[in-house]
């Protein structure tokens, strides 16, 4: 199952990796123009409508580069925040300040835009009981912020990647020789390896959906049913009944998943919540001296 922590370890490594990357041997312009010893206060301004993300981990920036840095927090992680607003306050070395500036601002952008996208997915199913599912579809290196703010957007993670959960989809099925095939390989390898993985089987029709009802008992999860039209979907899910978990996944946008939800699914997945979402403006200022 996918884990919903993330510790102060895992944030550094991001941190100090993406400071190399983008500082390198130093950041020059300001060591050229600001003293080493000069502080100064900045504030993140808000120029989208959007629900914010990422504020955790631009406090965890800020001590990175600078452990004597402070924050005055205005708006968590999740508040709906308008143009014009002002997330927080940092006050910092100048130099660190402007070290830490691009990578504040280009994680939560892209990660205030993907909690945006997942609250409007969660609004349009709010009076249902499913859950909507976030994907494999993220940016390399950066997944565990994106399925972070996924969460902060209101919406549930999925797997955080091949480990924790089997999935057996098409490529699987057709490699293996059949879904009945796939199952019970799942099966044995969990048996020989001492393993108790979840395990969602994608079926494509009708035809493979009966032949996992006929091996799935005690080896089967949930069955997505991929790709299928909504009256097709309604009576998969009246067949699969009780049975196994109901997942429904491709052809889902903002405009189709209130009608997908209606067939009575347990869950949707949307890889749309990262791979589509558009990033989010904001800004950071240094507040000027009077």
């Amino acid at each position: 199952m996918a884990k919903t922590t993330i510790t102060l370890e895992e944030m550094n490594v991001f941190i100090d990796a993406a400071l190399a990357e983008d500082v390198g041997e130093g950041d020059h312009t300001s060591q050229a123009c600001i003293p080493s010893t000069a502080r100064n206060k900045a504030r993140l301004l808000v120029k989208d409508a959007c629900v914010l993300a990422g504020v955790e981990l631009a406090k965890a920036i800020f001590k990175r580069v600078d452990p004597s840095s402070t924050i005055e927090v205005f708006k968590e992680d999740g508040a709906a925040v308008h143009y014009g607003d002002i997330a927080f306050e940092v006050e910092c070395n100048a130099q660190a300040l402007l070290r830490a500036e691009r990578l504040v601002l280009n994680s939560m952008q892209r990660m205030s835009g993907i909690a945006t996208l997942s609250n409007r997915f969660m609004f349009e199913v709010e009076e249902t009981e499913v859950k909507i599912l976030d994907t494999r579809k993220t940016t390399p290196l950066i997944r565990f912020l994106e399925k972070w703010a996924v969460r902060i957007g209101g919406c549930t993670n999925y797997r955080d990647g091949l480990y924790d959960w089997v999935m057996i989809k098409d490529n699987h099925i057709d490699a293996c020789g059949g879904v009945q095939q796939a199952i019970q390989r799942v099966a044995d390898y969990q048996k020989e390896n001492n393993l108790s993985l979840g395990v969602t089987v994608e079926v494509r029709n009708l035809v493979e959906l009966y032949k996992v009802l006929e091996v799935g008992e005690g080896k089967v999860t949930r069955i997505m049913l991929d790709n299928f039209e909504l009256l097709l979907l309604k009576e998969a899910v009246a067949i699969i009944g009780d049975q196994f978990e109901t997942e429904a996944s491709g052809g889902v946008n903002i405009h189709t998943v209130r009608k997908i939800a209606r067939t009575g699914v347990d869950f949707i997945s949307v890889g749309a919540l990262t791979h589509s979402a558009q990033s989010m403006d904001l800004s950071l200022k240094v507040v000027k001296e009077e």
